[in-house]
C-alpha cells in the first residue's frame, strides 16, 4: 500500500510538513461544517498528489470526507489508461468516492482555455452530483505567477493581475503560497509517483512558454524572487480589486435606474476613473447581461468625460446614449 507518513527515518519530511501546514491553514481560514465531503481534483501530476494526500490527512482531524474528482480530457493516447492508474493511486489514499468523467474539449478560446472551461465544468458537475461541499486543485505560487505575467502580457487589467483567488465558487487552492518544487518533493517523500504531463513541455501552449523560457530568463537578467514577486502582486491587486468591486456596486445601487438603465451623468462623471468605469460595466450586465470589452467600455466613458454632442455608441448586447444629462442603455433593436 501507498506510504503517505511522508517519514524519512521517523523524521517528517519537511516538504510534507509545508504542503500539510498549507492545507491546514486554508480549513482554518474557510472552515467547512463536519461530516461534509470535500473533493480533491486529482490529475496525478506531483501537485495533486501532494494536496491529496495532505487533504486526506488533514480532513481525517477534522471529521471530512474526501474524495477525488479525475477528469480525463480524452486530448491524449492512453489517457483513459491513464485516469485508471491515477484511481489506483486515489484509492490507496483511501478516498472515497472516486471518479473518473471522460469530458469532450471544445476549441473556443484555443486549447488551454478549452481544456480548463471543460475541466472546470465536469469539476462543479462533479460537486452537485456528489454532494461535495467544496472541491480543492492543486494550484501552487508557480502557477499564480505564471497566471499574473500572461495576464500583464494581455493587458488585461486586474480581472488578470489578480491571479487565481484562493477560494471562488466552492472552488478551493490551499497551495497558493507553496512552490512547485516542494509539493514534487512532498508527493516522492510519501513514495506517491506522479505523472509528468508532456503538454507542460509543449511549447505550443503560452503557459508553458511562460514557465520554461520566460521566467527562468527574468530569474537570470532580474535576480531571485520573480515568482514570489508575481505571487505577491495577485495577493495584492486582488485587495484593491475587491475593495473598488464593493465600492461600485454600492454606487451602482445608489446611482442606477431600471427601464431603460440609466445615470445621470453628474452622478459620476467627477468620480475616479477605476469607480466610473467599474459602474459602467456594471450597468452594461444589467441591462443586457453582457460584458463589455476595454474599448467599448472606454467609449462609453467618453460621454461623461469628453462629451461634445457624440451619437450613440453602438456595443454588445445594443447601444449607449447621452440625452438630456443621461446615460442610457437602450437595448439593440
Amino acid at each position: 500500500m501507498t506510504d503517505t507518513n511522508g517519514d524519512r527515518r521517523g523524521k517528517l519530511s519537511p516538504a510534507v510538513a509545508e504542503v500539510r501546514s498549507a492545507v491546514t491553514d486554508f480549513f482554518d481560514r474557510h472552515p467547512v461544517p463536519g461530516g461534509s465531503l470535500v473533493l480533491v481534483a486529482l490529475s496525478g501530476g506531483a501537485d495533486s498528489l501532494a494536496l491529496a494526500a495532505a487533504t486526506r490527512f488533514v480532513a481525517t482531524k477534522r471529521g471530512l470526507r474526501v474524495g477525488a474528482i479525475i477528469v480525463d480530457h480524452g486530448i491524449q493516447n492512453g489517457s483513459a489508461e491513464l485516469a485508471v492508474a491515477v484511481s489506483t493511486t486515489a484509492s490507496s489514499l483511501e478516498l472515497d468516492p472516486i471518479e473518473v468523467v471522460r469530458v469532450v474539449v471544445g476549441v473556443e478560446g484555443g486549447p488551454e482555455s478549452a481544456a480548463r472551461d471543460a475541466r472546470y465544468a465536469a469539476l462543479r458537475s462533479a460537486a452537485k452530483r456528489t454532494g461535495a461541499v467544496l472541491i480543492v486543485t492543486g494550484h501552487t505560487r508557480n502557477d499564480q505567477a505564471e497566471t499574473v505575467l500572461l495576464g500583464l502580457a494581455r493587458g488585461s487589467g486586474p480581472g488578470s493581475l489578480r491571479g487565481m483567488a484562493e477560494l471562488e465558487d466552492a472552488i478551493g487552492r490551499p497551495l497558493l503560497d507553496v512552490a512547485r518544487d516542494t509539493t514534487r518533493e512532498a508527493a516522492l517523500a510519501q513514495h506517491l509517483n506522479p505523472w509528468d504531463d508532456p503538454h507542460n513541455n509543449d511549447t505550443r501552449f503560452a503557459r508553458v512558454r511562460v514557465r520554461n523560457a520566460v521566467l527562468p530568463l527574468l530569474e537570470l537578467e532580474i535576480g531571485p524572487g520573480i515568482v514570489d514577486a508575481l505571487a505577491r502582486t495577485a495577493d495584492l491587486v486582488r485587495d484593491d480589486d475587491d475593495a473598488l468591486d464593493l465600492l461600485a456596486e454600492g454606487m451602482a445601487r445608489q446611482v442606477l435606474e431600471s427601464n431603460p438603465v440609466s445615470f445621470a451623468a453628474e452622478d459620476i462623471e467627477n468620480r475616479p476613473r477605476a469607480l466610473r468605469t467599474r459602474i459602467i460595466r456594471i450597468a452594461a450586465h444589467r441591462a443586457w447581461g453582457t460584458t463589455l470589452t476595454h474599448r467599448q467600455t472606454r467609449a462609453i466613458d467618453s460621454l461623461l468625460t469628453d462629451w461634445h454632442g457624440q451619437g450613440k455608441v453602438d456595443v454588445t448586447g445594443g447601444s449607449v446614449v447621452r440625452n438630456d444629462g443621461r446615460i442610457r442603455f437602450d437595448p439593440a433593436s
